[in-house]
């Protein structure tokens, strides 16, 4: 509406002293809604639509200040979509309708507020207040969300029983405003939280950029180690703590890298998945938690509230979707095994443990702490002798018979290059499974002809080294290098040269041979996951279970006779890398006793010892 000019009589351009001009703000562009000529539009109206278009860009990027950070409390970081609808000029006053949506998760929250203008002189400012923010916002209070921590899915054991579930935690932050010396505290809480890994050497940075009341997350502890330091920090200026529940295993080094953990989201991560999640939210991070995320995470359920002022607001509420549940063919009792066992071992090293009846993986351990890098699924390493389980199989469907005689010399020479034993023993004219269960490499090199181009590659296959696995998280089924020198398969043939495994695929393969064919190790039960299509079965497994057998009752495992739980069988293994000169080697065991079958790896072990010791300590801690 314009109002009817007075006498004398204006000129057309300065009539109006009242205009509403439709605005449509987005991505930080204002477009005006009507055309406009110049002759229409004063001087003064486009300085107000230009104020509050350089105001509504800052908003959207979160750059009016610390009060206006204060204000936004929770949402302080988050980008809200501003539509204005019209700016209302009346003489030095202007105001504009705005829409305000904010992403909450799978949520947008709207409402309406007022951006009110005064001109001073030529120029236009944004008279801003808390109302201008949210319109029951008052100074001192904050807008506060509340997420439903209940909502995540739990992530469950073979039988059913919670492995990754709610329990308590304190969030341990800081407050700016309550800080008196910030590089203090960091130093403080650094040393108070060195044993749990946490670096706070930024935490100064952070309070200086944060708004004044923000709660600032140091780290997240779970109770029971909340109280035992709670006496170094609990009395510290700024330190807030927050009791809240979060998805955990019963001790920090489960099968930590294989599952993976949840906490905070990060801005990155909100950065790379814009509207998904708001600050606060949980999240998974790596592992299984991180792979499965949008079905454990669900939709939280929202509450946004304003805090702070005279009385609680409740401004809105978002009704949440609990996430689901996921079953893994994981055993507490076979987990909490192989976590102790190589937790036992200094070095780095790997164990999977898999039920041969039905695939499950039972236990997937990294040591010693347990996080890291999951090697159990993700290590790509030579094998070495344990690859003569493999080798073997495809001696025997190649004609060579345990009972045959092959010589085991100290040294078998190749185009040139000599191959040894281990500590250079030499066996003489003895029977093949004689060779097997001291792990001759002599005679398995004067044996890999009969192999010929692709022979060691069908064995792989059909143990499904090399294959085409459906689990789902990453891992590495193996890989081994078809045809090739004369050399390159004399290598080849004890798990030396280019053939890559993981103690995953390893253990795959050893459940096939107790098992007498090869079907893909089963991480997720439920909800149900397809698989790769299982192998063949095997022929001559029988010979070959006893062959591996004899490996611990008469071989080079015989530390493991007497390890409770029944027989076990398997092969040792040592598989050089780096430069030979050096003579350093990993370490192997692979083998199966009852219904279960393992592959255990520890790095630069020097010899199969080690992963003995770990096999022997997993069978003790199982058993």
């Amino acid at each position: 509406m314009t109002e009817q000019p007075t006498t004398p009589v204006l000129p057309l351009w300065r009539r109006a002293t009242k205009r509403k001009w439709p605005l449509a703000i987005g991505a930080g562009i204002v477009a005006l809604a009507v055309g406009i000529t110049s002759f229409v539009a004063c001087q003064d109206d486009q300085g107000a639509e230009l104020a509050l278009d350089k105001f509504l860009t800052e908003w959207r990027a979160g750059k009016l200040g610390p009060e206006y950070k204060t204000l936004a409390g929770d949402l302080a970081d988050s980008q809200p979509k501003l539509k204005a609808d019209e700016i209302s000029i009346n003489g030095s006053k202007a105001d504009a309708k705005v829409h305000v949506e904010w992403t909450l998760g799978q949520d947008e929250w709207r409402y309406d507020t007022t951006v009110k203008l005064t001109q001073a002189g030529e120029n236009w400012k944004v008279d801003f207040s808390p109302s201008t923010v949210h319109p029951k916002l008052t100074k001192g209070s904050s807008i506060t969300v509340a997420r439903d921590a209940h909502a995540r899915g739990d992530i469950l054991d073979n039988t059913g029983q919670p492995i990754m579930t709610l329990r308590p935690v304190v969030r341990v932050g800081v407050v700016p405003k309550n800080v008196t010396d910030a590089q203090a505290l960091a130093n403080q809480l650094g040393t108070a939280l060195s044993a749990d890994g946490i670096d706070t050497s930024d935490l100064p940075a952070r309070v200086e950029q944060a708004g004044p009341e923000q709660f600032v997350e140091v780290v997240t502890l779970r109770r029971e180690r909340y109280d035992e330091i709670k006496s170094s920090i609990y009395d510290l200026p700024g330190v807030q703590f927050v009791e809240a529940e979060q998805s955990l295993a019963p001790n920090r080094d489960f099968a930590r890298a294989l599952l993976g953990t949840v906490g905070p989201v990060t801005k990155e991560m909100m950065d790379e998945n814009p509207g998904r999640y708001v600050m606060g939210d949980d999240v998974g991070r790596a592992g299984i938690q991180q792979y499965y995320d949008n079905q454990l995470a669900g939709s939280p359920g929202t509450t946004v509230s304003i805090t702070g002022g005279k009385k609680d607001v409740k401004l809105a509420t978002f009704k949440g979707k609990s996430g689901d549940n996921l079953k893994l063919g994981l055993d507490i009792r076979a987990q909490t095994a192989a976590d102790a066992a190589v937790a036992q071992e200094s070095r780095t090293s790997a164990m999977v443990a898999i039920r041969i009846s039905d695939g499950a993986i039972l236990a997937a351990a990294n040591g010693p702490s347990g996080s890291g890098v999951n090697l159990a699924f993700e290590g790509a390493t030579a094998p070495g002798s344990t690859f003569k389980m493999v080798s073997a199989l495809g001696l025997l469907e190649a004609g060579v018979r345990p009972d045959d005689i092959v010589s085991c010399p100290k040294i078998a020479t190749v185009e040139g290059r000599n191959f040894m034993n281990d500590n250079d023993f030499e066996l003489g004219d003895v029977p093949f499974h004689t060779d097997f269960a001291k792990s001759c490499n002599t005679a398995f090199v004067n044996l890999a002809p009969k192999l010929g181009d692709d022979g060691l590659v069908k064995a792989s296959e059909k143990l499904g080294i090399g294959t085409d696995w459906k689990l789902g998280p990453d891992i590495n089924p193996g890989s081994v290098q078809s045809g090739g020198s004369a050399t390159e398969k004399a290598a080849a043939i004890f798990g030396q040269g280019k053939t890559s495994v993981s103690p995953l695929s390893m253990a795959g393969a050893t459940a096939a041979v107790a098992r007498g064919q090869w079907k893909q190790p089963q991480l997720v039960l439920d909800p149900a996951q397809s698989v790769a299509a299982p192998g063949p079965e095997l022929a001559h497994v029988d010979e070959l279970k006893s062959m591996m057998c004899e490996v611990v009752t008469d071989g080079s495992a015989t530390a493991l006779r007497d390890a409770p739980g029944g027989q076990v069988c398997g092969k040792t293994g040592t598989a050089e890398f780096g430069d030979v000169s050096e003579g350093k080697s990993h370490g192997w065991f692979v083998g199966f006793q009852g219904d279960i079958a393992f592959a255990v790896f520890v790095e630069n072990g020097g010899s199969s010892a080690p992963a003995v010791a770990i096999t022997e300590n997993f069978l003790r801690g199982l058993n």
